[in-house]
C-alpha cells in the first residue's frame, strides 16, 4: 500500500501574516534595543542569545550576541559563513539573520522571536511523553518545506534535529542551525555526494546517518537529512531521543550494523481510527496532555526528558513515514519534495486556523504573552565589549539550540 501520491498543493497558513515574524524594517543601532531576559548560549558558549524589544516600535525580536575578541580564526569564519548563507537563502521556513550590524566588539544577529521556542524545549515543558499526531505533522511540514528548498539549492543541512525546529508564536515553523549547513556545489555543478564531518559531531551523533558516520568512499548526501528527519520523528513522538543512552562508540556500531529505532507502541491504530481519537493520559492523540504543567516556557523547562514513555497507538501513516526515512540505503529514502506528498500530512489542511493552530499548542503559551513587561536587563546596551549580565532568573536549559 503506497502513502505517497502526486497531489503537491500547497497548504498555506494566511491567518499568520507577516507579523512579528518580519524585522526586515528595524534599525540597526544596539541603542535602540531593550534588552530582555537571556533565553540561552550557543556558539561554544561564545554567544548570549536574549530576547529583546526595538524600543521605537515596541516590537520583540530575539538578539544573538558574540564578542568578536573572544573568537579564534576558524571561528569568525564560521560566523561569516552563517551570515553570508543567510544573505543567500530566502524561504519563510528557514530561520535567517535578518539584521545583523556590530556595535563596539560585539557582533549583533537579529532574527524574529520564537515565541514557543524549539520542538525539543517543548517536549521538555510541555509534552514529556510526545507530541500528537497533529502537532508533529505541522511541523515537519514546514521542516521538509526549508528541506525541498535546501536541496535544490544544492545545501545538505546535516544538523536536523527537535532542538533546530524553531516555532514562532504566529504559528511559522522554522528550521535554524544553518552553521552546519554545507555546499554540495563543485565547479559551478551539483554533486552527488560529499565527505565533509560536520562541526560538533558528537552531540549530533544521535540525528547522523549511517552514511555520513560511516566517512568511507562512497560520502553521503541529501538523503542524510531524510534519516535525521526520521529520528526526529521518533524524538517528537516518544519525547526521548533514540540512541540517546548509548555510549557513542555503541551508538556508531548500531547504525552501521543497520540496527534503527521503531516507535514504541503496541500496534498501529488502522487509517478508519485516525479521525474521533480519545483523549490519552499524555496527549498523544489529543495534543492535550492532561499532566502537564502550565506555565512560563522558560521557567518550568525539566531537566531531562522522559526514559521510559508509555506504549502508545500511532496511525499506519505515521509507522510508514518512520520506515521510509529510516532506510538503511540512501536512495531507498525519498526526498523532501516527495515525503510532502505523504498521506500523513493530509491532516496539516485542517489546521490553517489560528483556532485550530491554538487548540494544538494547548497548553503551550509564548514568549512575550504571559509576561511581555519584562524587566530589562539593560534599557541600552553596555559600551563594554562584554554584554550586561542577566539578574532574572533562567533555566540551565536552552529555550532554543543557538549552537
Amino acid at each position: 500500500m503506497s502513502f505517497l501520491s502526486s497531489d503537491v498543493s500547497e497548504c498555506t497558513f494566511t491567518w499568520g501574516g507577516a507579523g512579528s515574524d518580519d524585522i526586515t524594517a528595524l534599525s540597526a543601532n544596539s541603542a535602540h534595543y531593550q534588552l530582555l531576559s537571556e533565553l540561552g548560549k550557543g556558539f561554544n558558549n561564545l554567544s548570549q542569545v536574549r530576547m529583546a524589544r526595538h524600543t521605537p516600535s515596541r516590537q520583540l525580536v530575539a538578539v544573538k550576541n558574540t564578542n568578536l575578541d573572544e573568537c579564534t580564526e576558524d571561528e569568525l569564519l564560521q560566523l561569516m559563513n552563517e551570515v553570508l548563507l543567510s544573505r543567500l537563502f530566502r524561504h519563510p521556513n528557514l530561520l535567517t539573520s535578518r539584521l545583523v550590524f556590530s556595535s563596539c566588539c560585539q557582533l549583533w544577529v537579529l532574527t524574529p522571536l520564537m515565541g514557543y521556542g524549539s520542538a525539543d524545549s517543548l517536549l521538555r515543558t510541555f509534552f514529556p511523553d510526545g507530541m500528537s499526531e497533529s502537532l508533529i505533522a505541522y511541523l515537519l511540514h514546514g521542516v521538509l518545506k526549508a528541506l525541498q528548498y535546501l536541496h535544490l539549492m544544492g545545501y545538505v543541512h546535516r544538523g536536523v534535529k527537535a532542538s533546530h525546529i524553531l516555532l514562532s508564536g504566529e504559528g511559522r515553523v522554522y528550521l535554524s542551525g544553518l552553521h552546519s549547513v554545507y555546499s554540495m556545489m563543485r565547479d559551478g555543478k551539483k554533486v552527488r555526494t560529499v565527505f565533509d564531518m560536520p562541526h560538533h559531531s558528537p552531540a549530533l551523533l544521535p540525528w547522523l546517518s549511517p552514511e555520513l558516520l560511516r566517512q568511507d568512499l562512497h560520502g553521503y548526501g541529501v538523503k542524510s537529512d531524510i534519516y535525521s528527519l526520521g529520528i526526529v520523528v521518533c524524538e517528537l513522538v516518544s519525547g526521548r531521543v533514540p540512541f540517546q543512552d548509548m555510549p557513542p562508540t555503541q551508538m556508531l556500531l548500531q547504525k552501521l550494523r543497520g540496527s534503527h529505532c521503531c516507535l514504541l507502541d503496541v500496534a498501529p491504530s488502522p487509517l478508519g481510527e485516525l479521525r474521533g481519537l480519545k483523549v490519552s493520559r499524555s496527549g498523544v492523540d489529543s495534543g492535550i496532555g492532561e499532566s502537564v504543567a502550565t506555565g512560563s516556557l522558560t521557567r518550568t523547562a525539566t531537566a531531562e526528558r522522559p526514559q521510559s514513555p508509555a506504549p502508545k497507538n500511532h496511525s499506519v501513516t505515521l509507522h510508514n513515514l518512520v520506515q521510509l526515512c529510516l532506510q538503511q540505503q540512501p536512495d531507498c529514502r525519498p526526498s523532501a519534495s516527495t515525503l510532502l506528498t505523504h498521506a500523513f500530512f493530509k491532516q496539516v489542511k485542517r489546521h490553517h486556523t489560528r483556532d485550530s493552530f491554538l487548540s494544538l499548542m494547548y497548553p503551550a503559551v509564548p514568549l512575550g504573552v504571559s509576561s511581555p513587561d519584562d524587566p530589562p536587563v539593560s534599557c541600552s546596551p553596555s559600551p563594554s565589549c562584554h554584554p550586561p549580565t542577566s539578574s532574572i532568573a533562567h533555566s540551565t536549559e536552552e529555550v532554543w539550540d543557538f549552537s
